[in-house]
Formats: structure tokens, C-alpha cells, sequence
């Protein structure tokens, strides 16, 4: 009930006529949307693919609440790292159609406010994507982001560095990043609900797995919509798919761990 409170809080303080409550995983099947935060208690003892580390220790309790809410109708957003795992794990569990992960969609925000920064141009200015894995094989699509609709070199060393330090530095401040992945949440469901239309990148089905790329939602659907790459962004996003193909194989093994009775949602 922490959280509960903690949203209340909020509301009173914003007047807002949202009544947050406790329930349970049965009580979601009337909603809209289902937002999956579930995180295990373990310790990150990862110093590279850190959104990795989780991957032992979450698959048992996602793979539990998909079980739960088989064949259920809504949409499912995925928050809980390593995200493109976890998508997939919980569409292919759970039998639902409208699964999809938030992890390139707040890269994608980190990428454009970097290099709005770098270039000294607002960020409403600048067009481009990050695609792939969230996590160490991102992709920076550099070859087809612009700058006022002009093309524009793009300094990716210093890019990758940010994009790379910023989660640290967050994580280190307060102890985990909060309002990004909040912001992409909100975002992605005016987009997936159909409230408004709008492109934004999320991990969905791709080839042989689930991993980040741009969708254009026209009224709650989504259609791919992948940008041209060049040869090395090709390659790189080769090397992302191999690469979660391979570590999906290995959460596939791990048995389920059963969610404590009266969990909140």
C-alpha cells in the first residue's frame, strides 16, 4: 500500500480525480492498459549489460503475472529491465496481442535532448531514432536523424558516451531512474489508447524476437515503421537481435517463482 499512499499524496496535492487503490492481478482484466513494473529483490553486481543483470531474478515473477493475465485484451506496457526480454517473455506467456516494451522510446528521448544539447539547437528540431537493445547494443540511427529537416553530422562517440553515463548518473543521484520512464510511460499509452497519433520507439515483435523499433500509432495501431539505415547501423542491429535471440534463450530455462498473494499493482 506504500505506493498507493505515495499516489495519493500526488493527488491531493494536484487535485487531480484519480483514486489510486490497491488490487489484485485479477482486478486489471477491465483495464485499458496494464503498466508491468515488477522488479525482484536482487543486487546489480553487473559493471557492463547492467539492464541484463536483472534478467535471473525477473523472469520468474513477469513470467508469473503473464500466466495470469493470459489471453488478456488490453495493452501491456513493459518497464521491468532487460525490457526487450521481458516483452517477449511476457507476450509469448501470456498469449496477449498488444505487448510492448518502453526501453528505445526513452533512449530515443535521451538521444534527442544529447544532441539538441550538442548541436545547440532546440530538441523540437531534431529527428532521429535509437532502435535495438536498450542496453549496451543500441542502435543510434545517425544516418537518418536530421536537424530542421536537414541532414547533419552527427558526433556519435559523444552520443554513445552520454547515452551511456546518463543512467549511471541518474541511478547514482537517487538511486533509479524514475520520471523517464514515467514520461515514456505516459506518452506511449496516449499513443497505444489511440488519444492522439504519433510515432514513438518500442520493443515489438522483429524477425525472430522482440526488440526496439519506431511504430507509427494511427488510432491505438501500431504499424512498424524502421528507417533507413547504413551498413554499419544494419550490422549493429544484426548484432542486437543475435544477441537478445541468445539471452532469451536462456531466461526460457528459468522455473517460475510464485507472486505473493495480494501483490499490489
Amino acid at each position: 500500500m506504500a505506493l498507493v499512499d505515495d499516489l495519493a499524496d500526488m493527488r491531493a496535492a494536484y487535485g487531480s480525480p484519480v483514486r489510486p487503490h490497491g488490487a489484485r492481478v485479477a482486478d486489471l482484466w477491465d483495464c485499458a492498459a496494464v503498466v508491468v513494473a515488477v522488479r525482484a529483490r536482487f543486487t546489480n553486481t553487473s559493471a557492463t549489460d547492467v539492464r541484463m543483470g536483472g534478467a535471473q531474478a525477473n523472469t520468474p515473477v513477469v513470467r508469473e503475472l503473464a500466466a495470469q493475465l493470459s489471453g488478456y485484451a488490453g495493452t501491456v506496457l513493459m518497464v521491468t529491465n532487460p525490457v526487450d526480454l521481458m516483452t517477449r517473455l511476457f507476450a509469448e506467456t501470456s498469449g496477449c496481442l498488444r505487448v510492448f516494451g518502453i526501453g528505445s522510446s526513452l533512449d530515443t528521448a535521451r538521444y534527442r535532448l544529447t544532441l539538441a544539447r550538442l548541436l545547440g539547437v532546440p530538441m523540437d528540431a531534431v529527428a532521429g531514432h535509437v532502435i535495438g537493445e536498450h542496453g549496451d547494443a543500441a542502435v543510434v540511427c545517425a544516418s537518418s536523424t536530421t536537424v530542421n529537416r536537414q541532414s547533419v553530422p552527427v558526433p556519435l562517440q559523444q552520443v554513445r558516451d552520454e547515452l551511456a553515463a546518463r543512467p549511471r548518473r541518474i541511478n547514482a543521484g537517487i538511486g533509479r531512474t524514475r520520471c523517464g520512464p514515467a514520461g515514456a510511460v505516459l506518452s506511449t499509452l496516449r499513443l497505444a489508447l489511440g488519444a492522439e497519433d504519433g510515432v514513438t520507439e518500442l520493443s515489438a515483435p522483429y524477425g525472430d524476437g522482440c526488440l526496439g523499433i519506431p511504430l507509427r500509432f494511427t488510432r491505438g495501431r501500431p504499424l512498424p515503421c524502421v528507417p533507413a539505415l547504413d551498413e554499419t547501423e544494419a550490422r549493429q542491429l544484426e548484432a542486437a537481435r543475435i544477441k537478445l535471440r541468445d539471452a532469451y534463450q536462456a531466461v526460457r530455462g528459468i522455473p517460475i517463482r510464485q507472486l505473493p498473494a495480494g501483490r499490489n499493482s
